[in-house]
């Protein structure tokens, strides 16, 4: 029988895979997330499946192939936190390359609308019967550029709802498509022309903070950051800098660099000892959402569906066209 250890999970997973499990292949559910100290939970697992959270570093995978796993499943598309090259020759590593692009997409720009008429915060206001319009003016997206920076599957849906609302689209990506009629820029004139801000491209080393002091002050005065993909691709405490000096109009945050130590997690009665994201929530033009753009129906069983293939596909066949390599 193959034994699946999953990590960091909680009941959303466990529904949706519980349906995949069969007399050869047995799931355990650990709510813990995978890391140098929970490491030792995966002796006698086949397959340590991991999201984003779960920390594989070096030390991590060493301990993994010395229990005898063959492979790491990430339940997701990024794979920033799992060190891929330290992997190579001793752990497989494969991921859902795309679980739902239209659901993180849609979400980016549920985002933006919440954010640019208002609407959370006429909601809470019409809770308490206050009808005043005061502080609720917004603006068209009509006409607006959305300067899109990633044009993979999640950024050429997003494209696609932009110019549905009448936008003028610019595109950089570092290996662009020329497939369609997008019109692709420099990274520089893109955050110089650009009213609208969206992030869509992985973490990397090249990635890593892309939006900081100098870039921000090449921007519009104004200017609306989205992020749907991986937080540390802004670097948060300029990004609170160019919103405080009114160079950034707002920012629509459904990740933040150091997320993976407060979502997905109830800290309603806690304290956090955070005082970049309290700042970041104290702030009125910033909407922040806890990772969630992923989170719909059809997602989560696309997760489940790829993320069992993929084992039997290595476990049957040897290779996984999914397979994560340097």
């Amino acid at each position: 029988m193959m034994k699946i250890a999953f990590f960091d999970t909680k009941k959303y997973d466990i529904s949706s895979f519980e349906k995949y499990k069969t007399h050869s292949i047995d799931f355990k559910f650990f709510e813990t997330r995978l890391n140098e100290d929970t490491a030792s939970l995966c002796k006698g697992y086949d397959v340590a499946c991991v999201f984003v959270n779960d920390d594989v570093n070096s030390k991590v995978i060493d301990d993994l192939y010395s229990y005898g796993v063959k492979l790491i499943a990430l339940r997701c598309a990024g794979f920033n936190n799992v060190d891929i090259k330290h992997a190579e020759g001793k752990i497989t590593v494969v991921r859902v390359p795309a679980y739902s692009p239209y659901a993180v997409a849609e979400h980016a720009i549920a985002m933006l609308l919440t954010h640019v008429r208002n609407t959370h915060k006429a909601y809470i206001r019409t809770k308490g019967y206050n009808f005043s319009l005061n502080g609720l003016c917004g603006f068209d997206l009509h006409g607006k550029t959305v300067g899109v920076v990633g044009t993979g599957k999640i950024g050429r849906i997003f494209i696609d709802i932009c110019r549905g609302f009448g936008m003028r689209v610019l595109a950089y990506d570092k290996y662009r498509k020329n497939d369609d009629d997008t019109e692709y820029t420099t990274l520089e004139n893109l955050f110089k022309s650009a009213d609208i801000i969206s992030m869509h491209c992985p973490l990397t080393e090249d990635t890593y903070h892309m939006i900081n002091e100098n870039t921000i002050r090449m921007m519009k005065k104004g200017v609306v950051i989205v992020n749907t993909s991986r937080g540390a691709l802004i670097d948060t405490e300029d990004l609170i800098e160019g919103i405080k000096s009114k160079k950034i109009g707002g920012a629509c945050l459904d990740v933040y660099e150091e997320g993976a130590d407060v979502f997905y997690e109830d800290y309603s009665s806690d304290i956090i000892d955070d005082d970049t994201l309290a700042i970041l929530l104290s702030m009125p033009n910033v909407l922040v959402t806890s990772h969630q753009a992923f989170l719909t129906n059809e997602a989560l069983e696309n997760i489940a569906e790829t993320t069992v293939k993929n084992i039997n596909d290595f476990f049957l066949h040897g290779k996984c066209e999914n397979q994560v390599t340097i």
